[in-house]
C-alpha cells in the first residue's frame, strides 16, 4: 500500500481551515445559546428578577436599557472568545497545529 506524500504548509492550512468551519459553526451556535442563558441569569440578579428590557421597551428608561445592552454585549464577547479559544485548543490537541483564522 503507497502513501501519499504530505501536502506542502499552504495547502495543509487550507484544508484545515475548510475542515474546521463546520466546527466552528456549531461552537458558535452552542455559544450563542450558553451566553444567552448565561444573561437571563445575570440579568435576574442586576435587574431584581425582571426580564431584560427591549430598546423600544417604553416603560423602561434609558439607564437601563443602555445597561442591558451593554451587559448582554459583554457576556456574549466573553463566552464566543471563551469557545473559540477551547475549540482552537481542541484542534491544536487533536492536530498538533493551531487552526488559522478565517
Amino acid at each position: 500500500m503507497s502513501r501519499r506524500p504530505p501536502l506542502p504548509k499552504g495547502k495543509r492550512k487550507q484544508k484545515q481551515k475548510v475542515l474546521y468551519r463546520p466546527v466552528g459553526l456549531l461552537l458558535g451556535m452552542a455559544a450563542g445559546a450558553v451566553a444567552s442563558a448565561l444573561f437571563t441569569q445575570i440579568w435576574k440578579v442586576v435587574g431584581h428578577g425582571s426580564d431584560a428590557p427591549d430598546a423600544l421597551d417604553e416603560d423602561r428608561d434609558w439607564q437601563e436599557v443602555l445597561l442591558a445592552a451593554a451587559l448582554q454585549g459583554a457576556v456574549f464577547a466573553a463566552v464566543r472568545a471563551a469557545v473559540n479559544r477551547s475549540g482552537a485548543v481542541g484542534v491544536r490537541r487533536l492536530t498538533g497545529t493551531w487552526p488559522s483564522g478565517s
